[in-house]
């Protein structure tokens, strides 16, 4: 697979990466429901042997469950195979496995001791800042991870969810490395300033939900949105409910038909979408069996033309 510069970083990443939040299981409020580690670790392997070089992770997904799983993965590759591992810190886990935010010094060091244990790693690729919040916490965050950078417990630090103003602040501290924002052809509010920012100061973009947590993956339909477990977060997502969800599913219905001229997915081209955009190094596409991983590869080398894109986002060719 082609890749690409991680913003200035040296890291040279594939297009697309692995995305670990829903092997994260079940059983905490952003949890996607059960999920078979065995069948998570096998997706893992299957991702890097057709050529995807990093994952993306948290502390949080599961609280440290992700994490472990892989941790797992990675320590039955050899060691020329294993990918670059990327994960967050700032959501500690909270009473009844509810997730809390801090960006405290003591709580930071806690975690990314905690992280480190459980990847099996010396030192983490990319660490990043998973929310900006509490607002008053992020100087003392960021500066927390300039010390990490600096002691060797990481090699680049980057953030995640920041608008402009906090990307500012933060730089007044220590470089931002990177970026990752929420981006999709859903998800569409960081075009205007967030993007072109990243890209002036040379900031790595990676961005996560690409499909919209499955919704423009082209298998989500209005029953198995109905059959969703209980404790699955997208249950309660607005994007999932009316009256978002019948334009949501037209929106797929467009990408279906540039699909098949394609001969791919709809999953497939609402990646390629996102990863159109000049600022953006890679997108994270979440994959919990080895049977996702496939169709949704190409994604990192599929250019769409003009007319695609004019269907997709306008329903009608220029």
């Amino acid at each position: 697979m082609n890749t690409v510069e991680l913003g200035g970083t040296g890291l040279e990443i594939t297009r697309v990466g692995f995305g670990a939040w829903a092997i994260g299981g079940a059983e905490y409020d952003w949890g996607w429901g059960a999920q078979d580690d065995e069948d998570s670790i096998a997706a893992i392997h299957h991702a890097v042997e057709l050529g995807i070089n990093w994952i993306d992770t948290a502390a949080q997904y599961g609280f440290g469950h992700s994490e472990e799983v892989v941790g797992r993965a990675i320590a039955a590759l050899a060691e020329s195979e294993r990918p670059y591992v990327f994960t967050k810190g700032g959501q500690p886990e909270g009473p009844g496995r509810t997730t809390l935010q801090s960006l405290r010094r003591d709580s930071l060091r806690r975690e990314v001791e905690g992280s480190l244990a459980r990847l099996g790693v010396e030192a983490i690729d990319l660490y990043q800042i998973h929310w900006p919040i509490p607002d008053d916490e992020i100087e003392e965050g960021w500066s927390t991870f300039a010390e990490l950078k600096q002691e060797g417990l990481v090699r680049h630090i980057g953030v995640s969810n920041f608008d402009v103003a906090l990307l500012r602040r933060a730089q007044a501290i220590a470089p931002v490395e990177t970026l990752q924002p929420p981006y999709s052809l859903v998800d569409r509010e960081i075009e205007a300033e967030i993007l072109p920012f990243a890209e002036r100061e040379g900031i790595g973009v990676i961005a996560y939900s690409p499909m919209a947590s499955g919704l423009l993956s082209g298998k989500m339909t209005r029953e198995r949105i109905e059959n969703l477990p209980e404790d699955d977060w997208r249950k309660r997502s607005e994007r999932f409910r009316e009256p978002q969800l019948s334009r949501n599913l037209e929106l797929v219905e467009r990408l279906d038909r540039v699909a098949n001229r394609h001969g791919v997915t709809a999953g497939t081209i609402a990646v390629a979408w996102t990863l159109r955009h000049p600022a953006v190094d890679g997108a994270i596409v979440g994959f919990r069996r080895p049977d996702q991983v496939d169709p949704l590869v190409p994604a990192a080398g599929l250019e769409l033309s003009d007319e695609d894109v004019a269907e997709i986002e306008h329903g009608q060719p220029v």
